[in-house]
């Protein structure tokens, strides 16, 4: 008796606080999580979609926007007011398409999980078919394909498709299952499946289907479902460098991330660009006698130096990048940092020459000696996580 009166009560006080209670007595089946940035225009439009296509289904709209300037967080809170199907999660000095979605999906609590750009591309009339199918063959996953049969990649250019099939191939390396479109932006997850991989997901870059089934202990159970990819119709879309570059990054961290860090490993990377730079300025310089081995290797180093803090500053650091004045400052701690290295760098290869060394060994033995050094000082001072929250 008492253990009844007790579910009663909680009946009666998840009722008082549930706002949907009175008319959504159902079990949510369905979060749709859209990242946005600067989608402002596209937002009532694709709601109007979702709820033209998702009639008789439990669903909700969640979009986690990255404080659009455009105002994009501001339309969406004002339509929640009024639509109880919307949720905003708004993020402020945080970026990024893949760690916007894993916020997103963490705080569904649908059974299913579903990704799709706020731009138009996505074809939303396929939602129910990929709902039907992740419930009636108990998947983990169901792809929105462009590359299989009825499916299409629309008006894309041939080198965006170039691009889009060379990332295939390389994603198939390290995925747990083979699909035809793992870089699709597009798709369906459950949520057990999904909340289980999570610690082991990277998080960063635009590709989060890649990470997930990249991820995953064992082969996911997946099915695809074709549609065609549509042009943008409003705003601009996110695809340059970065998104590239943070692609490099995941596939990196996927390959060999259990064993260096990734960051560490693109610092070298850079580091190794940087050596060509150094070998070449030395050759210059010393073998056309302008001036003695050890003011070559020193004006070697100083120009190494520089064009490496340029190239970490957009590639090894891209996500603590340094602008404007932040700039001048970052290039002068990274000099300070890296100065110690220097000097151990000049001094131990003017003493290998001394010795006899090959010019081009000396210079190469002094630079790896600072390497290691390089990396520790400039993640805590020249690109320090910054704890402030930006705009």
């Amino acid at each position: 008796m008492l253990q009844h009166s007790h579910d009663r009560a909680s009946t009666a006080l998840s009722t008082a606080f549930d706002p949907v209670a009175d008319e959504q007595t159902a079990a949510l089946q369905l979060s749709v999580v859209i990242p946005t940035f600067n989608e402002r225009q596209n937002v009532p439009l694709l709601l109007e979609k979702l709820e033209r296509k998702l009639s008789g289904i439990e669903w909700e709209a969640i979009y986690v926007d990255d404080n659009s300037p455009d105002g994009t967080s501001d339309l969406i809170r004002e339509i929640a007011r009024n639509n109880r199907r919307v949720r905003l999660i708004e993020r402020i000095g945080r970026r990024g398409l893949s760690s916007a979605c894993i916020e997103g999906m963490m705080a569904s609590a649908a059974l299913y999980i579903a990704v799709m750009d706020a731009d138009l591309q996505h074809d939303e009339t396929i939602l129910p078919e990929m709902l039907r199918r992740i419930e009636d063959e108990d998947l983990d996953i169901v792809v929105a394909s462009r590359k299989v049969a009825g499916g299409s990649m629309g008006e894309f250019a041939k080198n965006r498709v170039r691009l889009s099939n060379l990332g295939t191939r390389t994603a198939n390396l390290i995925c747990r299952c083979e699909v035809s479109d793992p870089m699709s932006g597009f798709f369906m997850v459950e949520s057990g499946f999904f909340r289980a991989l999570v610690p082991r997901l990277t998080g960063t870059g635009f590709k989060i289907l890649i990470d997930i089934l990249a991820s995953s202990e064992a082969s996911p159970r997946v099915a695809e479902v074709p549609y065609c990819f549509v042009n943008r119709q409003f705003g601009e879309s996110k695809l340059d460098v970065n998104v590239k570059l943070e692609y490099l990054f995941l596939i990196l961290d996927k390959m060999i991330g259990k064993y260096l860090p990734t960051r560490f490993v693109l610092f070298l990377l850079v580091g190794t660009a940087g050596l060509l730079v150094h070998l070449a300025v030395l050759a210059i310089l010393y073998l056309n006698h302008l001036g003695g081995f050890p003011q070559a290797q020193a004006i070697a180093t100083v120009v190494a130096m520089t064009c490496n803090f340029l190239l970490n500053n957009v590639v090894t650091f891209r996500d603590r990048r340094l602008h404007g004045y932040k700039l001048v400052t970052g290039l002068l701690k990274f000099y300070a940092a890296c100065s110690l290295g220097a000097i151990v760098n000049v001094a131990f290869a003017t003493m290998l020459i001394r010795q006899g060394i090959q010019w081009y060994v000396a210079g190469i033995a002094g630079t790896f000696f600072s390497s290691v050094w390089n990396y520790s000082v400039n993640c805590v001072l020249t690109w320090r996580q910054s704890r402030r929250y930006q705009a």
